[in-house]
């Protein structure tokens, strides 16, 4: 499968994050030898440089490093881009995973593993990021409003009622479009699953739960009795409130 070519029709730009010299080197040989384009840093001051200095695409990062370690860098990522990032980690503890969905990461994968792997997320990840930027709602709605709040389509943030910004990540941007795109409709986890990581999707990932908590977080909502998302029983989710288009001539 080629891998997905940016709007120019040059190679997808990667960015690899790990102390490991080693890895680096072995990750980078392998994604140019499969259509990439890369660059490495080995901690956080060259990783903010590398990301200053060119366009980068997606960013594989290292969860343990010296330094600022790869939460913390996701985490101030997020904060200012909506930048796909695949998190690296030494162990494959649930907790350790968990936490980077939080932090923003949009897919984990924890070492050892195989760099063939590692292709399959990142062309997976780039699909999903490719699909939603172009798909959207079908139409060219640059606002979605729906109940106080409104999404910016173009700028992939939230506004909330008080017109403050709300960065998303970028699986946060694309499960919020899944619901905007189907409101009043109950979703259950394998349809999100599906609609998210198509047949990449594992039934046993717990990221769609996690996805929809920080989105209700960032919504405001109250957890024991949230009013947008709402949780079915032995059903699913549904946003239960209507949805608006407005369209920019």
């Amino acid at each position: 499968m080629a891998s997905i070519m940016n709007t120019m029709d040059t190679p997808n730009k990667i960015l690899i994050v790990d102390d490991d010299r080693e890895i680096r080197s072995l990750l980078a040989d392998y994604l140019n030898n499969n259509g990439y384009s890369t660059i490495t840093a080995a901690d956080g001051i060259a990783m903010t440089s590398a990301l200053d200095d060119n366009k980068i695409d997606l960013v594989v990062l290292d969860l343990n490093m010296p330094g600022d370690d790869g939460l913390t860098l996701c985490r101030n990522l997020r904060a200012k881009s909506t930048m796909p990032v695949i998190m690296l980690t030494a162990r494959s503890e649930p907790l350790d995973r968990i936490i980077g969905l939080e932090m923003g990461a949009d897919d984990y994968l924890p070492k050892p593993f195989e760099p063939r792997e590692l292709l399959a997320r990142i062309r997976s990840v780039l699909r999903r990021t490719h699909s939603s930027a172009h798909n959207g709602t079908g139409d060219a709605a640059q606002k979605l409003r729906f109940g106080d709040w409104t999404l910016d389509v173009t700028a992939r943030h939230l506004l909330s009622p008080q017109g403050l910004i709300i960065a998303l990540s970028g699986a946060e941007f694309r499960m919020l479009m899944i619901f905007l795109d189907h409101p009043n409709r109950v979703l259950n986890r394998d349809q999100l699953l599906n609609i998210m990581h198509g047949r990449d999707a594992d039934p046993f990932d717990r990221s769609i739960d996690i996805q929809i908590s920080r989105l209700r977080q960032k919504l405001g909502e109250d957890a024991r009795s949230p009013q947008i998302i709402k949780t079915v029983r032995n059903g699913g989710y549904v946003l239960a409130v209507t949805v608006t288009k407005e369209l920019l001539a």
